[in-house]
């Protein structure tokens, strides 16, 4: 059984290395390398194509570069399709001794796949090919060393130390050529290994690599390959695969810039087409539901490639289940990687994938929250940085038409907004209080919401003033996460929204959005005049609710000050006012 040390004692020891070797050879040691969330890359999902899964197991340098020709004379490239990845079968596997190595125990790429040119090694050639195209290039590796060099003790680049004294002889995972050992990060030489292969990647002109057959047992591996890849220089995005713990997603998001959160969506059911099945795209709702806390800039949560491109029927799924994919993909801010045949592109297809509005829901960064789990009836919903709001409602059957109905309050909107179909680009018209729409099988509606003439203020909003022992907390149900707990109970601990900025003086309506198990009551005071009391009831500390009130404000900015006296208020979510 192979035992992973915890993640301080891994510090602890290379450190302590560290120290050691300065004394005994006077090497004073390197500058903390900065992890992968500082690593300048992945501040959006990302967006490209995979060998994996329309290629497969054939990768060459002639089908690598006409699937990058394609994505820009396609204009995806122009679209934000920028990264072409090299998965796996790139390297030579003669067998269960495990990938072939070079002379310092890293794998060896095919020269019948990517033949070299002069003394420009084959991958190298590919990439600069694409760099020349402005696209991007990715490459993917597994955790550990090959017994190949493990059996050859092959040396480790720049140190006098071998293989054999950095492997710990555990089986690690290659899921397509095995052979492969894991590492003891305890062993001197151990990082070094791991910096030379991402050096020799980086000289290659990698852009992105795939960490695969990762997970919490590697997070040793992961650490060393995010501290390799810093210490190249090169700005290189590091991405694990995959059925990624929950449990560990801080890890994750500390040490690279995304994770997959399931396995392969591939419906591996024909050659190489279909590419996946109804089913498939089916099992990520609830995984965008469960992971939407843990994605966000420099670190994304990862659903696996989308499958579209080139049409139905080659895809594997329905037109409408296509527009559901993508439009899952961006409300969960996922990258958006095409596994598709780029050289012979569906023009239906091609519109979707370029559907800007669309790729802009995916390119905010944000993960939407899962608000209405009825049956067929799937519903999430995300507030951009701007106020607006994006509503994705989705017909989760596959084979019968469904009704979805959603309160827009629990989306984030207490007034009314302007809508619009972000697939289609026509006007929805006004839309307030509830929202109903027939779906056909598979199908979605995705809207953006402009809320008309309000201005919503989250309760943690920076601007705030929090006196006393009013504090900012966690909260599952609200719009951002956050609320404002421990107002109220005495007069030093209360909540003042600042920066309420109206046109004109007058009566505008006052939306107070709280959590709130029993009863409890607010004052209300705006501009520092007399409080009002406003009892209120709840039934969740988790769930917001919301009351609406009328207040009177001046032109400019106002404030509203949120508190009680004499007993403990209710929590605050956030405010909205509309007038």
């Amino acid at each position: 059984m192979r035992i992973s040390w915890p993640r301080f004692r891994l510090v602890t020891l290379a450190a302590i290395f560290a120290a050691v070797m300065a004394l005994t050879i006077g090497v004073v040691p390197a500058a903390q390398t900065a992890h992968a969330e500082d690593n300048g890359v992945g501040l959006t999902p990302l967006m490209g194509w995979s060998t994996w899964n329309y290629i497969g197991r054939d990768p060459t340098a002639a089908n690598v570069e006409a699937q990058a020709a394609a994505l820009k004379s396609s204009g995806l490239l122009a679209a934000g399709y920028n990264y072409v990845n090299i998965d796996d079968f790139y390297y030579e596997c003669p067998g269960s001794q495990g990938p072939n190595v070079d002379a310092y125990g890293r794998w060896v790429p095919d020269p019948s796949k990517f033949p070299p040119s002069g003394s420009t090694p084959g991958l190298e050639v590919v990439a600069n090919y694409v760099h020349s195209l402005g696209e991007k290039i990715g490459f993917y590796v597994t955790p550990g060393i090959s017994d190949q060099a493990v059996a050859d003790n092959t040396p480790i680049m720049g140190t006098s130390y071998t293989a054999s004294e950095i492997a710990d002889g555990a089986s690690e995972h290659n899921y397509n050529c095995g052979g492969m050992q894991g590492i003891d990060y305890t062993k001197p030489g151990a990082q070094a290994f791991i910096n030379s292969w991402a050096d020799e990647l980086a000289s290659w002109g990698a852009d992105y690599v795939k960490l695969d057959g990762v997970g919490t047992g590697d997070i040793g591996d992961i650490e060393a390959w995010s501290a390799a890849l810093a210490q190249t220089g090169r700005p290189i995005h590091l991405e694990l695969s995959n059925n990624l713990a929950i449990s560990d997603a801080s890890t994750w998001a500390e040490y690279s810039n995304g994770w997959r959160t399931g396995g392969d969506i591939q419906c591996y059911c024909g050659s190489p087409f279909p590419l996946v099945t109804w089913s498939g795209v089916q099992s990520r709702f609830a995984q965008v539901a469960n992971w939407a806390a843990d994605g966000g800039p420099g670190a994304f949560n990862d659903y696996d490639s989308i499958a579209l491109g080139d049409g139905p029927t080659d895809d594997g799924i329905t037109a409408p289940e296509e527009q559901s994919m993508m439009s899952l993909w961006a409300m969960a801010a996922s990258p958006l990687v095409i596994d598709a045949d780029l050289t012979h592109l569906d023009s239906t297809d091609v519109s979707y994938l370029k559907n800007s509005a669309v790729i802009g829901v995916d390119q905010d960064s944000i993960d939407a929250k899962r608000i209405v789990n009825s049956g067929n009836d799937q519903v999430f919903a995300k507030t951009e940085s701007n106020g607006d709001i994006i509503l994705g409602l989705f017909n989760y059957s596959g084979s019968a038409s469904t009704t979805d109905t959603v309160s827009l309050s629990s989306a984030g909107l207490y007034g009314s907004g302007t809508a619009t179909n972000l697939w289609t680009g026509a006007s929805v018209g006004t839309v307030s209080g509830s929202y109903s729409v027939t779906l056909g099988a598979g199908a979605v509606q995705l809207l953006k919401i402009v809320p008309k003439g309000s201005t919503t203020i989250e309760a943690d909003a920076s601007a705030n003033t929090l006196a006393g022992a009013a504090a900012v907390g966690s909260c599952s149900g609200c719009a951002d996460g956050k609320k404002v707990r421990f107002i109220g109970d005495g007069a030093a601990n209360y909540i003042t929204i600042n920066d309420i900025d109206v046109a004109s003086a007058g009566s505008y309506s006052l939306t107070v959005v709280y959590c709130l198990d029993g009863s409890r009551t607010f004052d209300i005071s705006v501009n520092g005049g007399t409080g009002t009391a406003v009892a209120l009831t709840g039934a969740s500390w988790s769930v917001p609710t919301s009351h609406t009130m009328t207040v009177t404000l001046s032109a400019g900015e106002n404030t509203i000050k949120f508190y009680n006296d004499s007993a403990y208020a209710p929590d605050l979510s956030e405010i909205t006012v509309t007038g």
